[in-house]
């Protein structure tokens, strides 16, 4: 569900952010969504760190974003997109550094269908510059973030925890969003865009994505949030766009991917992830 719901931010902002600058939009939407997270927020339990781990999660969510960002002056959407969810590699590695232990032979098998995948679904990439650099950057932050999710969800209530992300984005934002370009007098289109954007790809998302990190490894929630750009090319097709062949068949082989990855082991807490919100052992599903 997370990855679907990143994926739709495509479709909805590709055309509503052309008037507003990177840095308040970013703001409104991140803070829209801990608005909508605080409510319900309030009546949870509070857990011992969830502020702290919140705020490291989402500084390290900000810096992914603005080294993705400003890499997308000088590369294409494409290969933006082929080089941030590199990160699927990433997240394997940095595991065996951390864990000292080899990734399952499912896992590695989905990782491999996956960049095949993924290159096919983006066209791939031509050229390495400053540009690509900056990108696999942000790629690094986001597999970083998907670490520490599968460190530390576990121990915090998932909606307090994302919404201590989200906060965190939103108010990094704030200020420096009010000093660039246009500041925060964009059009009706790009608040609609923020709206859902807040709402949807990141209340809804996060949460999902943090709730589900407390049980599924860390390897295998970087191949299934794959299915972001699976759906934001299906919904472009949807649209009219022209997925072509290579992009069916990239994305069909990212699909074989997250079926590989999920079905041929045993599902296991992400490493560090052992104890459950009220310090219970969290029992594999």
């Amino acid at each position: 569900m997370a990855g679907f719901l990143f994926g739709s931010t495509f479709l909805v902002v590709q055309d509503a952010i052309e008037g507003a600058d990177v840095l308040p939009f970013l703001a409104v939407r991140f803070l829209i969504g801990g608005a909508v997270l605080w409510p319900l927020a309030r009546r949870r339990p509070t857990s011992v760190g969830e502020v702290r781990h919140g705020a490291l999660a989402g500084a390290v969510l900000l810096v992914g974003y603005v080294l993705q960002t400003v890499g997308l002056r000088t590369v294409t959407s494409a290969t933006s997109a082929f080089i941030t969810y590199l990160l699927v590699v990433l997240v394997p590695v940095i595991g065996v550094v951390r864990s000292r232990h080899r990734p399952a032979g499912n896992v590695l098998l989905g990782v491999g269908l996956a960049v095949v995948g993924l290159y096919l679904l983006s066209g791939g990439s031509s050229g390495f510059g400053r540009g690509e650099l900056l990108t696999v950057g942000a790629a690094l932050c986001f597999a970083v973030h998907i670490v520490v999710l599968g460190e530390v969800a576990s121990r915090h209530d998932p909606i307090r925890f994302t919404m201590w992300q989200v906060l965190t984005v939103g108010a990094a934002c704030l200020v420096p969003g009010a000093l660039s370009g246009g500041g925060y007098g964009f059009g009706g289109g790009a608040w609609l865009a923020a709206a859902f954007c807040g709402v949807f790809a990141t209340a809804a998302a996060f949460w999902c994505m943090t709730y589900g990190q407390r049980v599924v490894p860390e390897a295998q929630a970087a191949i299934i949030l794959l299915l972001e750009p699976v759906s934001a090319g299906l919904l472009g097709v949807a649209t009219g766009e022209d997925l072509g062949a290579k992009g069916f068949v990239g994305a069909g082989l990212i699909l074989v991917a997250v079926l590989v990855a999920e079905l041929g082991g045993s599902r296991v807490p992400a490493v560090g992830g052992e104890l459950g919100v009220a310090g219970e052992p969290e029992p594999a599903p």
